[in-house]
């Protein structure tokens, strides 16, 4: 999932504990190109939306054991089945003992894509692919990260390469929340030292920290009348929500925030209720998300939401004087990170982007990502681009040469060992 960023002045940091990785050119293996660009085309085209990723779960399973991998190393765990959204199957790991010495890596990719996806026809044209149907999304966001993922732990299957103990992770239902990585078991990860992270942006982007979120029900309940005969009588659920809202926009806590130093966004996502225009609507549910890097002023924005709201419903009165209520569930979805400057997942991703000819450039992010819940967990995790770009919508398209550059420097940090 790409999200808008803040771009950090490029970095050759060194490391103070000398365990980074370190990656060296002369006769580094290199991907199958024709096979990782027929692997994403293929990915793509599956349907798979958030709690029905069992497909791509399933075709990625069978890639890998045409390739050699042993059915017992293959193994998903329950996330699905604590996450609040039911779903199919839960992260799909696969993981390989080392053949040398070093500590264990992590690359992973979520597997869901948004319902705009759903449909996709990859097409290929000069450097880019596109979805062939222009009302569907392309699902770059994230197959082409699950590809280069894959395509990393094919080539080393087939070819037998040098490796330390490796996890390949394909986590579920990212895009309603992270609850794939949220809810993983991580025992079945094996304790991984290093650990990225592809989901978006050019080949060169390391996303070293991204926001924190928090998600919130607000039910509303209003009173019912007939809304020719008696309206005065009703107390409209929809009315105290579009009160709640305008005044929200009003004073700026809708959308993107600035408070003076502190800055933030929220948005009313989702609003269900009403059944006929002759009944003054009883109920609403709306659902919103409120983010900010910094944790007080996210909750500062979740209070003026639930402040307008409040107010909205005492001013929606009945002509004998009811009034609505309002129920406010409010949860956190992810909370902020930013990785040290001299994380040894940073230094090495640093240095395999280098070592394919380009410069990394860092970044932290304006949306959630796996990352968020990974480096919660205990294991840092950096987020690399694979070549998507505007991603969520019908103009979706895929950098074929940023794709190809992703997939080189996955299998470099995959088979390079630490010095």
């Amino acid at each position: 999932m790409i999200r808008r960023t803040a771009t950090l002045s490029p970095k050759r940091p060194t490391a103070t504990n000398g365990e980074a990785p370190r990656v060296s050119s002369p006769g580094a293996a290199e991907p199958d190109r024709q096979e990782a660009l027929e692997l994403v085309l293929s990915l793509m085209a599956i349907p798979g939306e958030s709690g029905r990723e069992g497909a791509v779960a399933q075709e990625i399973t069978r890639r890998l054991l045409d390739a050699g991998a042993k059915r017992e190393d293959i193994r998903h765990d329950d996330a699905h089945r604590r996450s609040v959204l039911p779903g199919e199957v839960g992260n799909l790991i696969f993981k390989l003992p080392g053949t040398v010495r070093a500590p264990r890596r992590l690359l992973m990719a979520h597997l869901d894509t948004v319902p705009l996806c759903i449909g996709s026809k990859p097409k290929l044209e000069g450097g880019w692919v596109r979805s062939a149907d222009a009302t569907t999304g392309l699902g770059a966001d994230d197959r082409a990260g699950a590809s280069v993922v894959l395509s990393t732990a094919l080539v080393i299957l087939r070819h037998k390469l040098p490796h330390p103990p490796l996890t390949f992770f394909w986590p579920v239902q990212e895009e309603v929340g992270l609850h794939g990585a949220r809810h993983a078991r991580l025992s079945m990860l094996g304790k991984p030292k290093l650990a990225f992270n592809w989901d978006g942006g050019p080949a060169e982007k390391l996303t070293v920290g991204a926001t924190g979120a928090y998600r919130m029900t607000i039910t509303i309940q209003g009173r019912a009348s007939h809304a020719g005969g008696a309206p005065e009588r009703g107390v409209s659920a929809i009315a105290i929500a579009g009160i709640a809202i305008a005044e929200l926009q009003r004073n700026g806590w809708h959308g993107l925030i600035q408070k003076g130093r502190h800055t933030g966004t929220s948005n009313i996502g989702i609003i269900r209720g009403g059944a006929a225009t002759n009944v003054v609507t009883p109920s609403v549910e709306v659902r919103a998300e409120a983010r900010s890097h910094d944790p007080i002023f996210r909750k500062r924005i979740v209070r003026e939401i639930d402040k307008a709201f409040s107010r909205a419903a005492r001013e929606v009165r009945s002509s004998d004087h009811h009034t609505g209520h309002v129920k406010i569930d409010t949860r956190v979805d992810y909370e902020a990170f930013k990785l040290a400057d001299d994380e040894a997942c940073v230094l090495a991703a640093e240095e395999a982007v280098r070592d394919v000819g380009l410069e990394p450039l860092r970044a932290i992010g304006n949306g959630g990502l796996d990352a968020n819940w990974m480096t919660a967990h205990g294991i840092p995790t950096v987020t690399m681009g694979c070549g998507q770009q505007f991603v969520h919508t019908t103009d979706e398209r895929l950098d074929v040469a940023a794709f190809h550059s992703a997939c080189r420097i996955a299998l470099r940090l995959a088979t390079t060992a630490s010095s």
